[in-house]
């Protein structure tokens, strides 16, 4: 089951890595899913940070780095997937 949680702000990608706004809690561990016109990405969450400090947990309402296997699309949708073993 997937839970949305965000959406992407920017994408850098010289560095790999999307700013997200998030609507709910994400941390380190967390595999997530982002889904656009032209993105379809799964992956585990390994990095994360906030103003360039490594950070294991966020919540919602904030606005967190997350290096990304794959191009993301400013405005794509952001889900936290539950339940799978």
């Amino acid at each position: 089951m997937e839970i949305l949680i965000g959406k992407v702000t920017h994408y850098f990608p010289n560095i790999g890595v999307a700013v997200l706004q998030l609507s709910g809690e994400l941390k380190v561990g967390d595999r997530v899913l982002i889904i656009g016109i032209t993105t379809d990405l799964s992956q585990a969450v390994t990095s994360m940070e906030i103003e360039h400090r490594k950070v294991s947990s966020v919540g919602a309402g904030t606005e967190v780095a997350l290096e990304v296997a794959e191009p993301v699309r400013k405005g794509d949708q952001v889900y936290r997937i539950v339940g799978e073993s």
